[in-house]
């Protein structure tokens, strides 16, 4: 079936990132890029939990010239092909500290992301960056949780490699905010909703109570974080007149996005603003997104 032009899905030209005098320094954004540059994840983490936004105007309409370098990184963890990662098995203490990292590791680039969509892009809503804000400080929390719970088993961020899957699309869709909000929580950070409920109980069934608290607060959190993704992805679909359902599939072939696989958390997806209709969707057929 041929769709009218309104219901297909056309990249708009990114808004171009010139520092104004006004911006510098002295605003929301202004401050995530700046927080975004920062290698060490730790000073990161307590910054943006340490930094109180309701002392900083959004100036959503600044436009801000991208530096070299995003994100801040610290020399490690080696970033590697996932396919380079070693298996280890959760019952053995190197084996669970690996896979502790590995979350770890997935929150410091959640921390990214967030801060990367309250600079990057322009002319939104005020409430669309303080939305985004709240995401990057409970990000962080989580970072500094796990990071913790990884210390005491022995371990420090940096000891294991990883992987950059979710930067990676970060990268692809810098300049596409529909595209971002499709891919990245809409999409990878959904996934974390499916994939938790398992990986807390590896980590029970090890005896790792701390750790499995630790995921419990984490999902209840992400919950909110995809449903912010999803609220915001239908806002831009509705006023650009574009089918939410259809436009997601293209922008998933467009852009090459990884393939679902279930099983899904169909609670903790349907809690996080999916659609029955998605659900279903979801359910029937593998899905490219």
């Amino acid at each position: 079936m041929t769709l009218p032009h309104t219901d297909t899905y056309q990249p708009t030209a990114p808004t171009p990132h010139l520092m104004n005098g006004q911006a510098r320094g002295r605003s929301l954004r202004a401050q995530a890029l700046q927080l975004l540059l920062l290698s060490n994840t730790q000073d990161k983490a307590h910054a943006v939990r340490t930094l109180d936004a309701r002392d900083w105007p959004v100036d959503a309409q600044a436009q801000l010239q991208e530096p070299d370098g995003l994100p801040g990184r610290p020399l490690h963890p080696q970033l590697v092909h996932p396919s380079a990662l070693a298996k280890r098995a959760v019952g053995s203490p190197e084996g669970r500290a690996s896979l502790i990292h590995a979350l770890t590791h997935i929150e410091a680039n959640a921390i990214n992301l967030a801060l990367d969509v309250v600079w990057r892009f322009g002319d939104m809503p005020e409430v669309f960056y303080r939305d985004w804000w709240q995401v990057a400080v409970e990000e962080a929390l989580h970072f500094e949780l796990l990071e913790a719970h990884l210390q005491t088993l022995g371990y420090a961020y940096g000891d294991f490699p990883a992987h950059d899957g979710l930067w990676d699309m970060a990268a692809k869709t810098k300049g596409d905010l529909l595209a971002r909000l499709a891919l990245v929580p809409r999409t990878l950070e959904a996934r974390g909703l499916d994939a938790t409920p398992a990986i807390r109980n590896k980590l029970v069934s090890v005896g790792d109570q701390a750790g499995a608290a630790i995921l419990d607060l984490i999902l209840q959190d992400e919950i909110g974080h995809v449903a912010i993704g999803n609220r915001w992805y239908n806002t831009l679909c509705a006023e650009r007149d574009l089918d939410p359902a259809l436009t997601y599939t293209q922008l998933a072939d467009l852009f090459e996005a990884p393939m679902l696989k279930g099983p899904f958390n169909l609670p903790a997806r349907r809690a996080a603003g999916f659609s029955d209709t998605e659900l279903a969707t979801l359910c029937g057929t593998p899905q490219t997104a």
